[in-house]
């Protein structure tokens, strides 16, 4: 098995903006990967759609599937290490991807990244096949021009995207944000949850002073009150209020699913069905695992994600994970692209009927 884990390049408060184009990438085989594997170096400075970063292709970059020494297709996942994608990590960390994949004379490669725009740098790189992410950092880069399509669900949840405040903060209401710092990341899926909720009280962009934050420094900037409040997302929420530092003020709850999903470069899925149909099932069992036993599952990942297993737990309550693409998946993410393409976020626009493909799903049968 190959490992790579890459580390973003820093950013500074409060503009984000890319300081550095230092990115770390690291490489190691069977006989030499690191004990935290499954984190690594990914530290708690990111989140899954952390705003905008620079990839460095690796050593390792070629355009198209190779096969390894034994014959076995390779299928490189660009993957995040964060709680939204609990079923993947557990698919990985008990080797189900392995096993299903074994099953159609395939391996694969993991390579960590701590966002959803360098999952699609490395694609658009040509340094990997699949990546999984929040629908909207998707349709970004389907719209920018990668040939790619989204073949299945990872998990969704209302409650696991928000707006909070500090603890000491005077705000109670949605319509008090009027005037106020709000932190978010632009261009994440909390973009579009900051927009549904403004509307919601009356408001609009114009009525609050946007900050672009990375997701790793709202704890501080909360605390030290340089900002007013955050629209983020799990695990930040579950940490941030658990402690007592922050308190939610609003949630997706009746406005926004928040999809996070699975895509593949759209050559190697039609080369390779069988294999995205692996993944699939693999990832199913990773969700069933979540289902069947959440205590056991928060323990496995809790201690490479660093978060508390109660924490983890607490986490998946507001999550629900499967992997088939339902009729209300397509039209929250139809929805999405019709926000950013009326926003001017994309120029191009994306057909959603050709961008989702559930064929995978099916040979899967799901």
């Amino acid at each position: 098995m190959f490992y790579s884990i890459v580390e973003p390049a820093r950013h500074r408060w409060p503009g984000n903006e890319v300081t550095e184009t230092e990115i770390i990438q690291k490489e190691y085989h069977d006989e030499e990967k690191p004990e935290k594997w499954l984190l690594g170096m990914a530290g708690p400075r990111a989140g899954p759609d952390a705003g905008p970063c620079v990839a460095v292709p690796g050593k390792r970059r070629r355009s198209r599937p190779e096969k390894n020494d034994a014959g076995k297709t390779i299928l490189r996942i660009g993957a995040q290490p964060f709680p939204l994608y609990s079923s993947l990590l557990l698919a990985h960390k008990l080797g189900y991807f392995e096993e299903e994949l074994s099953k159609v004379n395939a391996t694969y490669t993991w390579t960590l990244f701590n966002s959803g725009p360098l999952v699609n740098e490395a694609v658009a790189a040509g340094n990997a096949d699949v990546g999984f992410m929040a629908d909207m950092p998707a349709i970004l880069a389907r719209s920018s021009g990668q040939d790619i399509q989204i073949f299945a669900h990872v998990a969704h949840g209302e409650k696991a995207l928000a707006l909070l405040v500090g603890k000491d903060s005077l705000i109670t209401s949605l319509e008090q944000i009027k005037g106020k710092k709000i932190a978010y990341v632009k261009g994440s899926y909390a973009q579009h949850l900051t927009a549904l909720l403004l509307k919601k009280a009356g408001l609009s962009f114009n009525d609050i002073a946007s900050v672009n934050l990375a997701a790793g420094d709202v704890p501080a900037a909360l605390e030290t009150r340089q900002i007013d409040g955050t629209v983020i997302w799990e695990q930040f929420i579950s940490q941030l209020a658990t402690s007592g530092r922050a308190r939610v003020i609003a949630d997706g709850t009746g406005i926004k699913k928040g999809n996070m999903v699975s895509y593949v470069v759209r050559g190697f899925g039609e080369a390779h069905p069988e294999v995205l149909a692996a993944y699939v099932k693999a990832g199913q069992r990773g969700s069933d695992y979540i289902a069947a036993h959440p205590r056991e599952a928060a323990a496995v990942l809790a201690p490479d994600l660093r978060i508390e297993s109660a924490v983890m737990e607490a986490i998946f309550g507001n999550l629900v994970f499967y992997q088939s693409l339902t009729r209300d998946d397509i039209q929250e993410i139809r929805k999405v692209k019709d926000y950013i393409l009326a926003e001017k976020i994309i120029v191009n626009d994306v057909d959603i009927d050709r961008f989702i493909n559930t064929r995978y799903l099916r040979e899967a049968g799901l």
